[in-house]
């Protein structure tokens, strides 16, 4: 009776293992039947606030900056101002010795008068030699004396005419030459052009300040800034600039002060690409200069600084993530020789599959990007990531996941 127990019990036992085998590989065949589900983000389509803006770095630089260069040579006897010193418009700044220059005006001035007497001299030969020609011309004319005579008498009196003229010509020389050392010996000082600060002083009193050539640039004594208005002057790549225009704002920020935004306005935009050294060929970039609305004061030339320039802004608009737009082949082509591209997203429809559609795009935000037309608020659309947007096609199965709200 035990044995009888023992051997249907193994029998019950068995039985329920096949059942349970059988099941399981009926089970896993079902599964291999089923159609491959992907695993996507969704995100709603929504209206929200765009800003296009256009990123680039450079530096801060006053809107008036002179480079104060020696125009005359000469060796540096007084220096009126100190690095960091606020002048005004006409203040002393430095002088020159002016000796030489001073000795050559005396010269000039008393060549000048040399020449002065002599004209006197010249005029009273000229006056004697035009009155002899008079009268040896009404004498010829009487025919009391010879044409021989009348001939050379001509002549001297064109003689004391040409030397007159020659005398008149040197004055006007010497005048020049007076006006020329005049205007050096007032370069040996050096007032200020413009209201601003001294932001570099690079010589020192008895230093040899010279002027430059072709090949060697001049003694550069020192630097003056207008510091009431800044600029940040950047380099824009040839991509963008075309979106840039002249009165568009631009937020900056310096280095320096990483936590604060200084507004600007775009005021110049460079009309031919930067010329490099290099021989090297590489994407133009064009200078564009934006002015600084109420800089702060602790702002030095020279600092680092970044400028975002708003080229475009919309309020709600149509807008998605830039991370879910395709590009692929279109389908159905006439001529299969020519592949053309369209671009478009995915949008899924209430059987968790998804479908193509094209759409026209607008301005392009910081993440996200207009959409013109091609879809409708609150539809659905595949986000990412970014290996599952390139597995899809029309009709693809997909197990939708809605996208986390950054914190």
């Amino acid at each position: 009776m035990v044995k009888k127990r023992g051997s249907s019990r193994k029998k019950i036992i068995i039985i329920f293992s096949v059942i349970i085998i059988l099941a399981l590989i009926v089970f896993f065949n079902l599964q291999a039947r089923r159609e491959k589900e992907i695993k996507v983000t969704v995100e709603k389509v929504k209206m929200q606030d765009l800003t296009s803006t256009i990123s680039a770095s450079g530096e801060v630089k006053p809107k008036k900056n002179v480079n104060i260069s020696a125009q005359v040579p000469g060796r540096i006897i007084k220096i009126g101002v100190e690095e960091g010193q606020v002048v005004k418009a006409g203040d002393f700044l430095l002088k020159l010795d002016s000796v030489q220059y001073e000795a050559n005006a005396n010269q000039a001035r008393a060549l000048i008068l040399s020449y002065r007497a002599q004209l006197i001299q010249a005029d009273a030969r000229l006056r004697r030699d035009k009155n002899f020609y008079e009268r040896q011309k009404k004498l010829f004319e009487e025919k009391l004396i010879s044409r021989e005579q009348l001939e050379a008498a001509k002549a001297q009196y064109d003689i004391s005419e040409a030397q007159h003229r020659a005398i008149r010509y040197q004055i006007d020389q010497a005048k020049a030459s007076l006006e020329s050392t005049l205007d050096n010996l007032a370069k040996t000082v050096y007032n200020s052009p413009i209201d601003g600060i001294i932001t570099s002083l690079r010589v020192e009193e008895g230093e040899i300040a010279m002027i430059g050539t072709m090949n060697n640039p001049g003694t550069i004594l020192m630097t003056i800034a207008d510091l009431s208005v800044m600029e940040i002057e950047v380099e824009v790549d040839e991509t963008d600039v075309i979106g840039v225009q002249i009165g568009q704002m631009a937020e900056v920020k310096v280095d320096a002060f990483p936590d604060e935004v200084i507004e600007g306005k775009v005021t110049e935009i460079g009309s031919s690409a930067i010329q490099r050294i290099s021989g090297i060929e590489e994407s133009k970039d064009f200078k564009v200069v934006v002015t600084l609305e109420n800089p702060p004061e602790k702002l030095k030339p020279g600092l680092s600084a970044s400028a975002d320039i708003i080229t475009a802004e919309k309020k709600q608009v149509l807008a998605i993530p830039i991370s879910s737009l395709v590009l692929r082949e279109k389908e159905e082509e006439e001529d299969k020789s020519k592949k053309e591209e369209e671009e478009g997203v995915y949008v899924v429809t209430d059987e968790s599959r998804v479908k193509f559609q094209p759409v026209k795009k607008g301005i392009l935000g910081e993440m996200m990007i207009e959409i013109v037309e091609g879809l409708e608020e609150s539809q659905k659309i595949v986000v990412g990531p970014y290996n599952a947007l390139r597995q899809l096609k029309d009709e693809t199965l997909i197990k939708p996941e809605e996208k986390r709200k950054e914190e």
